[in-house]
């Protein structure tokens, strides 16, 4: 292990109590948790930042679980779906996460922490203390090391010094931050920015939407019947289209299915044209793809110099919803 350093005393591993439900452990307590080091990470399923953190947590998880580590995740969501327990449940297996999460619907967890991020991590000594923290994505050496501190510091012998070794790929890919040129940009009216139609979003009621003739940087637009509500635009007839004039390698989009939970098929095309070798996992070649469940879909990966583009997605049935773009 490398050296190490003075961590200072942040506050006390605070209760967990109001977690609404426990997945792949009884409910824990900070009593029952002395002795043991804690890592607490917030999180939200459809979250890219938590995504690609996910590989390196997941790794710690695994190479310190016998050493004496407990990494608990606390589930707090942003969106509404996010609440339900049985889809919490779905894509947390789908992602391989076996450790304690604490589900924190009604936000308590989150208050008793005083946190504010997605994704965030408070480090926890075996005595209950609070002895670092990060928010963010990054900084995984760092993390790594006071997890090492903290077991050795407990008295756990023969730790590996070694970091895990992680090559994430797919959505976990890390950001590369010097072509990301567009920023998160939700689509519901209530955080919506650099929305283009003519005669803006109007809240909560249906409205036929148009393109401009020409998309600024970092703006968006509607086309076809919509309804803008607070975190969500929901497509009320089919062909609708969203289009977005953006700069980054991958463009992610939350988005929903119709509400009785039927397909939604939908086609994606850059600068008018298929994506080819520059579509993202939940497309094909001809850019297209179906939302079958809540959730991230990464629609544009680069492959090549990454430029400015206009990115289009036509939803052939009604009822798509859609949450909010990410970039990478």
């Amino acid at each position: 292990m490398t050296a190490t350093t003075e961590l200072p005393i942040e506050g006390a591993l605070p209760e967990l109590a109001g977690a609404t439900a426990w997945l792949n452990s009884e409910p824990l307590t900070p009593a029952g948790l002395r002795g043991k080091v804690v890592v607490v990470q917030f999180c939200t399923f459809s979250c890219v930042n938590w995504l690609r953190t996910l590989p390196y947590v997941k790794a710690w998880a695994g190479k310190y679980r016998n050493d004496g580590l407990v990494v608990i995740g606390a589930h707090s969501p942003e969106f509404p779906f996010e609440h339900d327990l049985d889809k919490i449940r779905s894509a947390l297996e789908g992602m391989g996460v076996d450790y304690p999460i604490a589900v924190d619907n009604e936000f308590a967890v989150w208050r008793a922490f005083d946190n504010a991020y997605w994704p965030a991590l408070y480090f926890v000594d075996a005595e209950g203390r609070i002895r670092h923290h990060h928010f963010g994505e990054e900084d995984y050496e760092r993390s790594e090391r006071v997890i090492q501190q903290l077991l050795a510091e407990a008295g756990s012998d023969d730790i590996d010094g070694d970091l895990v070794s992680v090559e994430p790929d797919g959505v976990y890919l890390a950001a590369e931050g010097h072509t990301v040129g567009s920023p998160e940009t939700y689509v519901g009216y209530a955080r919506a920015t650099g929305f283009a139609s003519p005669g803006g979003l109007e809240p909560d009621r249906n409205r036929v939407y148009a393109e401009p003739p020409r998309l600024k940087l970092n703006h968006w637009a509607l086309s076809g019947n919509w309804t803008a509500g607070p975190q969500t635009t929901t497509l009320n007839e089919p062909g609708g289209r969203i289009v977005h004039r953006f700069h980054g390698r991958d463009l992610n989009l939350v988005l929903g299915s119709r509400a009785d939970g039927g397909p939604i098929r939908f086609l994606v095309q850059i600068d008018g044209k298929p994506p080819n070798g520059a579509r993202g996992l939940d497309v094909d070649e001809r850019g297209t793809g179906t939302v079958s469940e809540e959730g991230l879909y990464q629609l544009v990966r680069q492959d090549g110099p990454v430029t400015e583009r206009t990115f289009e997605i036509t939803f052939l049935d009604a009822g798509a919803q859609a949450y909010v773009f990410t970039f990478g």
